[in-house]
């Protein structure tokens, strides 16, 4: 445990919290995608391979997202100014759990506006759900941000966005 500790900076077992978050992320994403996969291809839930075709299936998304995550981690850890590797961790998830909200927020605010998706056109629809997202995932990245104790990386973040936008007048320190 303690290598395991050492490899990614973790001072405080507390911290320990982050990666055990990403792996069952990532176990669970890997099931999703796996039960997307088996759906598409309309294999029975009720027969007793799907339970084994869908462990193997599982593992082996989790293992592809693991490698792909730890890639990018060599990557980022270069590239974003964070004091401890355990906190690229928790910039992840708050990215995830950001994202995920926003889409989520934004149906029913447009739907509420009266642009469902099933009568507006779509050349209307997708152009103001971005439009709408846009400004709830900056609000939400900040909020998460600060839940993960990442505020000042996402605060930085945000301006660096905004800034490459021309819109760098609007985030004034």
């Amino acid at each position: 445990m303690q290598k395991f500790k050492d490899r990614w900076e973790i001072q405080s077992n507390w911290q320990l919290i982050f990666p055990l978050i990403g792996v069952v992320s990532l176990l669970f994403s890997g099931y999703l995608i796996g039960k997307t996969i088996l759906t598409s291809i309309e294999f029975s839930q009720i027969d007793v391979a799907y339970l084994g075709l869908i462990s193997t299936l599982t593992l082996f998304l989790f293992s592809l997202l693991l490698y792909i995550t730890l890639k990018l981690f060599k990557v980022l850890e270069k590239k974003w100014d964070v004091s401890y590797r355990w906190e690229l961790i928790a910039i992840f998830i708050a990215f995830a759990i950001t994202g995920s909200t926003a889409a989520r927020i934004s149906d029913p605010i447009i739907s509420f506006l009266g642009f469902e998706k099933e009568i507006t056109t779509g050349w209307i629809y997708w152009p103001l759900r971005i439009f709408l997202v846009f400004p709830i995932y900056q609000i939400l990245l900040l909020i998460v941000g600060w839940l993960f104790g990442q505020f000042k990386f996402f605060w930085n973040f945000e301006k660096k966005m905004l800034s490459r936008m021309g819109l760098s007048r609007f985030m004034k320190d």
